[in-house]
């Protein structure tokens, strides 16, 4: 019963301050739903999950909140066995976090001001109002991590996994294949690039002559994850950007603006908002230099060419993909996509984007695709061709054809089963006791079961 609930925390869902007031006296409504150990869970933190909830578009459903205050306990008991264990998180892991969700909550409410409206505060208020929540599921998230780190399976336990199996339900798969691919991005010359640069030394300009650098940034940066928050990156070390960016960022003084610099996502320019210690916070404008016709020529007749030479034999795909392939995800595999869901070499063929699926499905095993436009995760053009390792027929599940989905099923079922009787384990020896309003929940049953002789204390 338990473990369907429990190993929830890593995927909680991001909160939205939000409060229910008492009609026309503008007063906060709120109470204890649950307590944990020496910790209280209130209405509001439960309504804080509604409300994101609610945000993110999906339908009214009041039941959902059994399901959020569930996962709110479990937050409970992982993140106090936390501070036992002496696990820290540090304030840049903190800060990173929180940067995230507001880009995330801003690009949902259609912009900053839109945002600090429907909170009724400011984004830096929010902020430091939900620093203690945040601190406290990333100690729950790494203390769950730490109980299972350890869990792996052996060949033997994935085969008493599979047998235990109802062999009559399991599950039926589609076609699968092994593919890999071949890319080419276009290169632009010092003069196809100078618009672009020319393009962002205006925007530059407009700010050094009094414009907003946050109004420029929100209007013409082609940064979309930060321009709806001005430009602002947020607090980061070194490591997190690309070294161009984190010579810039950490050569600049407080409130100075860069020059344009060039960079492989195109031509920014920045300004540092605040530094501290080993970490800067950042705002920024991009213009990206996209393919020209004629770059994207040139690149044609360069993976023409390599293809040529797989397609004759002349050079092994494997060969030609660690000389050639510019792509950073398969260059260093022989050019043979993982999937990440098991990290198996197998893919769903109703899984693969369209592009993909129109080039491998013709072909016969050991064929190659010829040349194609596609694009790259920003949206920018480039060349590839693909390659047909092999085609598995559509076929219930079996132990020989897919023992690394077996085996990721069965590790699976290891740490829950881990988890579960972790939880266990807390729950005797650690006062829960839920509010009766929640006692309708199925999801919260195993935490009102009474146990009179469990003292409060």
């Amino acid at each position: 019963m338990m473990r369907k609930y429990i190993y929830l925390v890593g995927a909680m869902i991001a909160t939205v301050c939000f409060f229910q007031t008492a009609k026309g006296q503008g007063k906060l409504v709120d109470r204890v739903v649950a307590t944990v150990g020496s910790s209280i869970i209130l209405q509001s933190d439960v309504e804080q999950q509604y409300a994101q909830y609610l945000v993110q578009g999906q339908p009214a459903n009041e039941e959902v909140k059994c399901y959020m205050l569930q996962q709110l306990v479990t937050q409970k008991l992982l993140s106090q066995q936390a501070i036992i264990d002496s696990i820290e998180v540090s304030e840049s892991e903190v800060d990173d976090d929180l940067n995230r969700r507001m880009q995330s909550m801003v690009r949902q409410a259609g912009g900053k001001e839109r945002l600090e409206e429907f909170l009724n505060r400011s984004l830096l208020q929010y902020k430091e109002e939900m620093r203690p929540n945040i601190a406290e599921q990333l100690k729950a998230q790494r203390m769950q991590m730490n109980i299972v780190s350890t869990i792996n399976v052996t060949p033997q336990e994935v085969k008493r996994y599979f047998e235990g199996l109802n062999q009559d339900s399991l599950p039926y798969f589609n076609t699968e294949v092994e593919i890999g691919e071949i890319v080419i991005k276009p290169v632009l010359t010092k003069e196809e690039k100078e618009q672009y640069r020319l393009k962002a030394e205006g925007f530059r300009k407009q700010v050094l002559d009094g414009s907003d650098f946050g109004t420029v940034a929100r209007l013409y940066s082609e940064d979309k994850g930060s321009a709806v928050s001005g430009g602002e990156l947020g607090f980061a070390t070194r490591e997190r950007y690309v070294k161009e960016f984190s010579a810039m960022a950490f050569k600049l003084k407080e409130g100075e603006i860069s020059p344009v610099f060039e960079t492989t996502y195109g031509f920014h320019f920045m300004q540092v908002l605040q530094r501290r210690g080993e970490e800067v916070n950042v705002r920024h404008v991009l213009i990206q230099s996209k393919p020209t016709s004629a770059s994207l020529e040139r690149a044609k007749l360069k993976i023409d060419s390599i293809y040529d030479k797989v397609n004759s034999g002349k050079l092994s795909f494997h060969a030609a993909a660690s000389l050639y392939s510019e792509s950073e995800e398969t260059k260093y595999s022989g050019g043979m996509i993982r999937n990440p869901q098991d990290g198996s070499g197998l893919l769903p063929m109703d899984q693969l984007d369209r592009e993909s699926f129109t080039a491998i499905d013709p072909l016969k095993v050991g064929e190659y695709s010829k040349s194609f436009i596609s694009k790259d995760q920003t949206g920018n053009e480039l060349y590839k061709f693909m390659y047909l390792k092999s085609r598995v027929a559509p076929h219930k599940a079996s132990l020989e054809q897919d023992f690394a989905k077996i085996q990721e099923a069965a590790k699976q079922d290891k740490i829950n089963r881990k988890l579960s009787e972790w939880f266990e384990q807390r729950k005797e020896n650690t006062f829960i006791d839920i509010n009766e309003d929640f006692y309708k929940c199925d999801e919260l049953k195993l935490w009102t079961t009474k146990d009179d002789s469990l003292a409060k204390n």
